[in-house]
């Protein structure tokens, strides 16, 4: 049977500590209640007295029905001016009323000089009398050894020594850390080896990210003899963050055939990837290992008939073990499989008998297209009304009669101000018209168009505008270049996304503003049937 592997998630407290993240408690409640639901076995909510923020969630955390999840408490060896019985600092990590303590010392001589400031046998005995006088007191107890990397490569005698004081005072784990993040794989391995050799508690890891390798750090460690590992969803975490999850987990189960999760679990990995930058108010890393959204996207044309052919080909693992799926990228790179594989994850029916001729009439276009600047990857709403227009599926929702709008500029105090007037008809025949003012023009634009559409099609209330990305294609041409403009939209329905090209950024803007709205009027139409 398969070894088991300890999870120990640290994203409320080494994640908290990123540049530009800060949960909120309500957030803090929301991940713990996330990754219990994904089966973690051990999180770490954070210091204890370190802030009100802490505190409180200590206080109601406990307040969760959590089916696996075991919380701890992180904080620091005693003072060494205090006993532990009146150390403040371990009174409150007993106060948070967490079932775990995780206490971090010194194993680096340098920290024990330079930092803490007291003698290496002074330093033994913190770490022995702080484990000693919790354990009895709580259900499990964790030695963080601080910069054990760096303070064995310095002086491997004396960092043993730090882990046989906390084994010897009862820790029920013992973990080594790569504080510093500058270690490298072999020198992990090695390492873990020989710390193997002389400590019989069990082994935990904790790898910050600083040289690239902690997911690998953290792998070698786990096939030298480690059962607990320590990161972060997304590797978040101080400077360049920890070791990854999303990456780890995977790559311990799939690859080495270690038990993290079960089966089942794992397929909740992207969504949770996804929640927990929600959380933290983070833009998810698209090419992220095992959960980004490119991570099984596929886009040269010999890339995609072989994947469809064969699924081993590109794609080390199933996208769905991991909840991900694959992705079909269109572009000037792409074939007829690229545009057939495309049209049915799109649902669109290219006619068995004329399909690959359907196909290859599609690549010239997109390969015409693209030439001109237009972009298909972020634009399936685009690719799909080009795709259904090449094969006559597609209906006029409405015709645009006219569309203006002006644009004032002041040097005084006065605010900039932008109104459009639009005139469109629809298919009963009524033109309607409006004018609308807006935070600029392209937004004066697409709340003239709504207004005159609203009428008929009351839907578009509903749609808002996600993202909005500006592309200069050819930098050199100053003020002339030639720009292309990706709009994200979405409404209760999903998301799509839809592409304008043109050396007039507002008529960039139109086009895809035109197309996410036809987008979603035929959308609705192939839910419903037609207009309500």
């Amino acid at each position: 049977m398969a070894e088991k592997v300890y999870l120990y998630d640290s994203t409320l407290r080494d994640g908290s500590q990123a540049e530009d993240v800060s949960f909120s408690l309500e957030d803090k409640l929301s991940v713990a209640r996330k990754l219990d639901e994904l089966g973690l076995h051990y999180l770490e909510g954070g210091w204890p007295g370190s802030n009100p923020k802490d505190e409180a969630f200590f206080r109601e955390v406990g307040k969760l029905k959590l089916k696996k999840l075991k919380i701890a408490a992180f904080g620091s060896t005693h003072h060494p001016k205090f006993t532990p019985a009146k150390d403040p600092n371990l009174k409150l990590l007993l106060n948070s009323g967490a079932p775990v303590m995780t206490i971090v010392g010194k194993s680096w001589p340098v920290h024990v000089s330079k930092v803490l400031k007291v003698s290496r046998e002074r330093n033994l005995a913190l770490i022995a009398d702080s484990i000693r006088y919790l354990k009895p007191k709580v259900k499990e107890v964790v030695f963080d050894a601080e910069h054990f990397f760096d303070g064995y490569k310095d002086d491997p005698e004396y960092a043993l020594q730090t882990l046989m004081a906390a084994e010897q005072a009862g820790a029920d784990w013992i973990v080594l850390c790569d504080t510093n993040g500058g270690s490298l794989p072999h020198e992990v391995g090695d390492i873990v080896s020989a710390v193997k050799k002389k400590i019989d508690c069990r082994l935990g890891i904790h790898c910050h990210n600083d040289s690239g390798t902690a997911v690998a750090n953290t792998v070698m460690a786990v096939m030298a003899g480690v059962r607990q590992v320590q990161g972060t969803i997304n590797g978040i975490g101080e400077r360049c963050g920890n070791a990854d999850l999303c990456s780890l987990i995977p790559n311990l189960q799939f690859k080495l055939n270690y038990r993290c999760l079960p089966a089942k679990a794992l397929e909740k990995l992207r969504e949770t990837s996804l929640f927990v930058y929600e959380m933290a108010n983070m833009k998810p890393r698209t090419h992220q290992p095992y959960v980004g959204k490119s991570a099984f996207a596929h886009k040269g044309g010999l890339h995609v008939d072989a994947v469809l052919k064969h699924r081993r080909t590109y794609e080390h693992i199933k996208p769905e073990t991991v909840g991900n799926r694959r992705r079909i990228l269109i572009s000037e790179l792409a074939g007829k499989g690229s545009i057939l594989s495309k049209a049915k994850e799109l649902g669109v029916e290219l006619g068995s008998k004329d399909a690959s001729l359907s196909a290859r009439n599609i690549v010239k276009k997109v390969k015409e297209l693209e030439n001109q600047g237009y972009q298909f990857e972020g634009a399936d709403g685009s690719l799909e009304i080009l795709i259904k227009k090449a094969n006559g599926q597609w209906t006029k929702k409405f015709d645009v009669v006219r569309a203006r709008t002006i644009v004032s500029i002041s040097s005084d105090q006065m605010k900039p101000f932008s109104e459009a007037v639009v005139m469109v008809k629809t298919p009963d025949g009524k033109v309607h018209h409006a004018v609308a003012e807006g935070n600029g023009p392209v937004n004066a634009l697409d709340k003239a168009i709504r207004s005159a559409l609203r009428e008929y099609y009351p839907e578009l209330d509903n749609i808002n505008l996600l993202d909005f990305k500006v592309r200069i294609l050819d930098e050199y041409a100053g003020t002339r270049a030639k720009i292309r403009v990706l709009i994200e939209s979405g409404d209760d329905t999903g998301r799509w996304g839809t592409v304008g090209v043109s050396e007039n950024i507002i008529e960039a803007s139109w086009q895809a503003l035109i197309d996410s709205i036809d987008f979603r009027l035929h959308k609705k139409a192939k839910k419903s049937g037609g207009r309500r």
